[in-house]
C-alpha cells in the first residue's frame, strides 16, 4: 500500500480542483486523491468513485510522482497512421496522376511506401487529404457527335 502524507495547502487545492477543473476525468482524480487525504480506505474510494483498484493505485503513484500538476495531465492514446510520414509524397504524386480505382491507389501506396493497406483505409486516407471519389460519365454508344454539334447549332 500506497504512504502518502498530505499538507494543508494540497488538500485545499484537491478540494478546489474536484470540483471547478473543466476536464470531468481530472475532477474524479481529484477527487480520488482528496478522498485519500481524508484517510478513506481504497475499497471504499473505488467503490464511491466506481474505479477499479489499478486505477485508483495509478493515480497514487502519478501523485506521488508529480504532485497535483501529474494529476491534471491528460494522455490519450491517439495513434497515427504510418502513411502520415509519407503523406506529402503521396499527395504530391496522386494529385499529378488521380488513380482511377482505390485499388490502384492501394497498389501505388504500397509500390511506393511499402505500406499495404486495404482498400477501405485508402479511401480514408485519400479523404484526409482532401481528395474524393470522381463519378464518370457515360456517351452512349450510338452517340454521333456530329449530329450532336449540328443539333446545338441549331437550338
Amino acid at each position: 500500500m500506497l504512504r502518502i502524507t498530505f499538507t494543508k495547502e494540497e488538500i485545499d487545492a484537491l478540494h478546489y480542483e474536484r470540483f471547478h477543473h473543466p476536464h470531468p476525468r481530472v475532477q474524479r482524480k481529484m477527487e480520488a486523491l482528496y478522498l485519500k487525504s481524508q484517510k478513506y480506505p481504497h475499497k471504499e474510494i473505488t467503490k464511491l468513485l466506481r474505479i477499479s483498484e489499478p486505477t485508483l493505485l495509478n493515480y497514487l503513484r502519478d501523485y506521488k510522482e508529480g504532485g497535483i500538476s501529474k494529476l491534471k495531465e491528460l494522455t490519450f492514446n491517439r495513434p497515427q497512421s504510418e502513411l502520415k510520414k509519407h503523406q506529402e509524397s503521396l499527395e504530391i504524386y496522386f494529385r499529378e496522376h488521380p488513380p482511377k480505382t482505390l485499388a490502384h491507389a492501394a497498389a501505388k501506396i504500397t509500390e511506393l511506401t511499402g505500406i499495404v493497406r486495404s482498400r477501405e483505409q485508402v479511401r480514408h486516407f485519400l479523404k484526409s487529404m482532401g481528395m474524393s471519389c470522381r463519378r464518370v460519365g457515360l456517351i452512349p454508344a450510338k452517340a454521333d457527335p456530329a449530329a450532336q454539334e449540328e443539333f446545338l447549332k441549331k437550338n
